[in-house]
């Protein structure tokens, strides 16, 4: 596996055609007080479209997202963009983190110095990790897969096989959203090199095994089922078009920062927790930074590809099969809709369940603290 140290530079020619792009946006005219209730609130994008034209400072995002130790790797012909953060400690356990969609691996910018240098923020040092923050392929600066039936199972062997190249032949591994997936198949794949799974999120796909074995669902079960029946009726039509017809969506969010603002923005503030001040926990910068990160890489399209082969592929456990290696979940109030630890133990070997008393779906950028508190108390117990 060949490794070199990775930088961020993008010409100021791309920056901008960015800029002339946005100056020159046609937003749709909504009806009076549409707000939010049919997507993107057409005044809030106004004013986030507004400030990226004019006051947002890429170069001074690019200089501090460069101050992480970045590398990329080819495996199997496959360039991967990662960071590794080497952890301060008396032993140190190799972690992978996985992103999700919208997002990429800046949601873990935060909460990577929390675990690999704990004592420097309040924790013990005997918590540490090597932390591993790879790009899903064809999300940033990873290559796409280049062919069809590629996806989250074949993104547990690259990140396997990148572990492995780094001296690591056991792991952990943390995710939520497409991050959970991935690392649901990598307690599926490779259960005794994995020391054990960390998740924010259950994978929408999964479904335990329900054979006349099984025992029956609970009420709690149940009303989860019909939660989660309701979520994909009146939010779920980006992830149906996502895994079915993606190709002419990305024609038009990859043409226009301001289409390509509307949809991932509009998901990333729907999915946080609010604070105090009613404010979405995620701050305008990051939003904007991600949604740059995401223009000047083209991969909208790309970042489309795990719903379109996790469909093909997905976490559907039969009679007898479960994730075997320990299994701790951290469920945050404002998250999407999350089964009851009864459905999850179905198919998973939960050791440890937290319910956390703040947080949404982004639970390591809006929360790092407190996330970062749960991976280090559950994988306390596995060191060895």
């Amino acid at each position: 596996m060949h490794i070199e140290p990775f930088s961020i530079d993008f010409p100021d020619s791309a920056l901008d055609d960015l800029r002339y792009r946005l100056r020159n946006t046609r937003l749709a005219e909504p009806l009076p007080d549409q707000g939010w209730r049919e997507g993107m609130d057409m005044d809030v994008l106004r004013g986030l479209i507004e400030h990226w034209s004019t006051a947002f400072d890429w170069r001074a995002r690019e200089a501090e997202l460069n101050r992480l130790p970045q590398f990329v790797a080819e495996i199997e012909g496959q360039r991967v963009h990662f960071i590794y953060q080497r952890g301060v400690g008396p032993d140190p356990m190799p972690l992978v983190l996985t992103h999700g969609w919208p997002g990429s691996f800046i949601e873990m910018q935060r909460i990577i110095a929390l675990l690999a240098d704990p004592a420097s923020h309040g924790g013990d040092p005997a918590d540490a990790f090597h932390v591993v923050v790879p790009s899903l392929p064809g999300y940033t600066f990873s290559a796409p897969f280049q062919q069809a039936g590629k996806g989250p199972y074949e993104v547990a062997g690259l990140w396997r096989t990148l572990m492995n190249g780094l001296g690591h032949e056991r792991f952990g591994a943390q995710g939520g959203d497409l991050g959970a997936g991935v690392s649901t198949w990598l307690g599926l794949r490779f259960p005794d090199q994995v020391t054990g799974i960390h998740l924010n999120y259950i994978p929408g796909s999964y479904r335990p095994p329900l054979d006349e074995t099984a025992a029956p669902q609970t009420e709690e079960e149940s009303l989860f089922l019909q939660r989660a029946a309701q979520f994909g009726e009146a939010e779920g039509a980006y992830a149906h078009i996502q895994r079915t017809k993606p190709q002419s969506l990305a024609v038009g969010l990859n043409d226009s920062p301001a289409g390509l603002l509307a949809w991932m923005g509009e998901k990333v503030l729907a999915w946080c927790d609010t604070g105090a001040d009613h404010r979405p926990a995620i701050e305008r910068e990051w939003l904007l930074t991600n949604a740059t990160l995401y223009w000047l890489t083209n991969c909208i399209g790309s970042s489309f590809r795990p719903y379109v082969e996790g469909s093909q592929r997905p976490l559907l456990f039969n009679s007898g099969e479960r994730v075997t290696p320990p299994v701790g979940v951290a469920v945050f109030p404002k998250e999407l809709p999350m089964p009851p630890r009864s459905w999850v133990q179905r198919g998973y070997n939960v050791t440890h369940w937290s319910a956390m008393p703040r947080g949404g779906h982004f639970a390591a950028l809006e929360q790092p603290q407190l996330l970062a508190q749960d991976i280090r108390a559950f994988f306390r117990t596995l060191r060895q």
